[in-house]
């Protein structure tokens, strides 16, 4: 094929930590892969034999381009609306999909920071605060380290549950709840979550009406190994006003089925993202994770999911705990979830015991 260029894309992960990504010229030609991003241009090439998992979407107006490099997934995003007819035939000569979705991808990407916001019952929305409360700090010191972890982890800035997981630089703080919109991407993680419990939008307290907003919730980074063949773990914590909230929220988590449909909403989300077909019905299962103290509670799901450029099995595994005025969600993609579960309780008694100092049990 031809050379080709395309100009007025933004990239969502950097090459380089602390790289540019925007301006970014695309430039394609018979062997090679070529992106020129910021002001100078930094160029970074990759032979098209090192590139998976490429795809083309549209949506709206819009174009995003994915692709896998090195094992890391990365997008393109361009505002204008000629991008996608620019690029259909360079990325489909070279056995890329094509694909169309009548939805925002910043809207979904919006709803996925929420989702590991568990009972936000709302957008979330990053601010810088003047003062650093008392409650803030404490969520930070439940939040997992490379201590908790051990040397096998390293914290990745380019890891695929980035996606679901916020930046650990930002403080989240509450915005009001608002229904989804009908037949938006949101609405479809939403209903995900709903049908599959059999509960309405107004019962709702993960992603509905009855949901609370906690007063902050900050993240860890997301770290990465290659044990148990390869694995991300990403952790995000929340204080809540009242332990009543929180009370509220634990029980509503006691119903049957709830970790194996909160795994099926996330994995929704995910493809969503990635432009895969969404699950139909509750691909997941319950999980309870091993802990040895008394105080706070724990549960969990996990569930199958499929990674562009990533090649299978892969597991998404979701972990709540709750105590006192605290919520902490653990997430963890792995490929050999049966390997990872020891792991995955250890970290669970380690959070457990730091939002409940005299320590708890998993019910």
């Amino acid at each position: 094929m031809s050379s080709f260029t395309s100009s007025g894309w933004k990239v969502s992960r950097s090459f380089v930590p602390n790289g540019p990504t925007s301006p970014v010229t695309l430039l394609f030609d018979e062997d090679n892969f070529t992106q020129l991003a910021g002001e100078p241009a930094v160029a970074w090439q990759t032979p098209w034999t090192q590139i998976t998992g490429l795809q083309l979407t549209r949506i709206g107006k819009r174009a995003a381009l994915f692709a896998t490099i090195g094992g890391v997934r990365y997008v393109w995003r361009n505002d204008r609306p000629e991008s996608f007819s620019q690029l259909r035939a360079e990325v489909s000569g070279r056995g890329g999909d094509i694909k169309r979705q009548p939805r925002r991808l910043g809207a979904v990407a919006v709803a996925l920071v929420v989702l590991m916001a568990s009972f936000a019952g709302g957008m979330l929305l990053g601010s810088n605060q003047p003062t650093v409360p008392t409650e803030l700090s404490n969520a930070r010191s439940v939040l997992l380290t490379t201590k908790d972890l051990g040397s096998n982890f390293i914290v990745s800035t380019r890891g695929v549950l980035s996606g679901i997981i916020p930046s650990s630089s930002r403080v989240l703080t509450p915005t009001p709840i608002t229904k989804p919109k009908p037949k938006s991407a949101w609405a479809k993680i939403v209903s995900s979550y709903e049908s599959c419990l059999g509960i309405t939008y107004a019962s709702d307290r993960m992603y509905g009406g009855a949901g609370q907003s906690p007063d902050f919730q900050v993240s860890a980074p997301i770290f990465s190994s290659t044990q148990f063949g390869g694995i991300e773990i990403g952790v995000t914590s929340q204080y809540y006003k009242t332990t009543e909230m929180v009370r509220k929220d634990t029980r509503s988590m006691q119903t049957k089925n709830f970790g194996s449909c909160f795994a099926t909403s996330n994995v929704t989300s995910m493809n969503i993202y990635d432009s895969l077909p969404t699950p139909t019905s509750n691909i997941g299962f319950d999980w309870q994770p091993t802990v040895f103290s008394k105080n706070g509670w724990s549960h969990g799901g996990y569930a199958p999911i499929t990674v562009p450029g990533i090649n299978g099995p892969l597991y998404l595994g979701i972990v709540e705990i709750t105590s006192g005025h605290y919520e902490t969600t653990l997430a963890v993609l792995v490929a050999d979830w049966k390997k990872a579960q020891g792991l995955v309780s250890n970290l669970t008694s380690t959070v457990l015991a730091r939002m409940s100092p005299t320590g708890a049990t998993a019910v």
